[in-house]
């Protein structure tokens, strides 16, 4: 397929959520291996770029500030925000823009960047495809990673399936810090997720964090949340607490930087369907997904599916996880035992 020549500038538009953005890397890598004398820019959420703004393969972020821009259709005042954004972006003369994410938003952003080579998804939902001027149809079953990189692949871009996450050098510095406080080897527990029905629940949580500590495979658990997940992981911490285990909660006191930061030092990292999972694949360390309603052969870890376990599902069950009504129904069918056995399994393996 025929791209254009020569690329000098580069947009990729993958703003969110948080773990997507993360697993978005490899295109990164992939664009930078191709044209290693281009400008890249990437459009991130504001409070996400943080996860990407360390990589060398990037010149610069746009921050996307999402939340100036909310009811815009009907706050005239956020609708004239939103213009001038749009008009800023299209200053930047790009060669070729990529839409990685395919929501209506991200494809009113390829159609406004006026770049030469608009790359988007066929079958992006919200009519996203409207914006590209190059339409791929990309396997409606593929893991949503090799979907991107599709896209890129369509572009003209050579993959580069490098997913390694950066660290900003003040999260270094910060962890230095922390880090001087403890010692041993930590374990970290992501223990909730944006969506109730992709949450473990509690109690599981609390007994796997008691059998890793008392059979010796960790000294001590780190707890990550958001401020708005204070509460749920607060629980965990006090029933780890009277148990007797040790742990720290950081939860509500770290940005996506410092939590970059903990989960590279960890030794192992557990996990929903979160962006913690997919920070800690970006970051190289040892890592167990933890899946229920959504399929870990498209959303998991990427080429490394024996470090997923999923919640079994009954002959014919149809899911979706945004549905309210499914709790934690589907995660409770995960049993501890299940989850420990994998765990097992992972650390026999070198880390890659």
């Amino acid at each position: 397929m025929p791209t254009i020549k020569p690329v000098h500038r580069i947009l990729l538009l993958r703003p969110s959520a948080l773990g997507d953005v993360c697993r978005t890397v490899p295109v990164l890598a992939s664009l930078r291996h191709t044209w290693p004398e281009a400008e890249i820019y990437w459009v991130v959420q504001s409070e996400f770029a943080a996860a990407i703004e360390a990589h060398p393969a990037l010149t610069g972020v746009i921050p996307f500030p999402r939340e100036d821009f909310r009811r815009m259709w009907t706050r005239p005042s956020a609708c004239s925000a939103f213009g001038r954004w749009i008009r800023e972006l299209r200053r930047g003369r790009w060669d070729l823009a990529i839409d990685c994410q395919g929501l209506a938003r991200t494809g009113l952003m390829l159609a406004a960047s006026g770049a030469r080579l608009r790359v988007g998804d066929r079958g992006a939902r919200e009519g996203a495809w409207l914006g590209a001027n190059r339409r791929v149809r990309v396997s409606p079953d593929c893991h949503e990673v090799d979907r991107m990189l599709e896209l890129a692949v369509a572009a003209g871009a050579v993959i580069d399936p490098d997913p390694t996450l950066y660290v900003p050098s003040a999260a270094s510095a910060w962890w230095r810090e922390e880090a001087a406080k403890r010692e041993d080897a930590f374990t970290v527990l992501a223990t909730t997720s944006r969506w109730s029905s992709k949450a473990w629940p509690t109690d599981a949580w609390v007994e796997l964090g008691t059998r890793l500590v008392e059979r010796g495979s960790t000294k001590w658990i780190g707890l990550l949340g958001s401020s708005g997940e204070v509460q749920h992981v607060s629980e965990v911490a006090e029933a780890l607490d009277a148990r007797g285990i040790p742990c720290v909660d950081w939860s509500g006191r770290t940005n996506v930087a410092q939590m970059m930061a903990i989960i590279e030092a960890a030794t192992l990292t557990v996990s929903n369907d979160s962006a913690a999972l997919h920070m800690a694949v970006g970051l190289g360390g040892r890592y167990v997904g933890l899946f229920g309603p959504t399929d870990p052969a498209r959303v998991g870890p990427w080429r490394k599916p024996e470090w997923a376990i999923r919640a079994p599902l009954e002959p014919g069950e149809q899911l979706s996880y945004r549905d309210p009504a499914l709790g934690d129904r589907i995660m409770s069918r995960l049993s501890v035992d299940a989850v420990e056995k994998v765990i097992e399994g992972m650390c026999e393996e070198p880390v890659s």
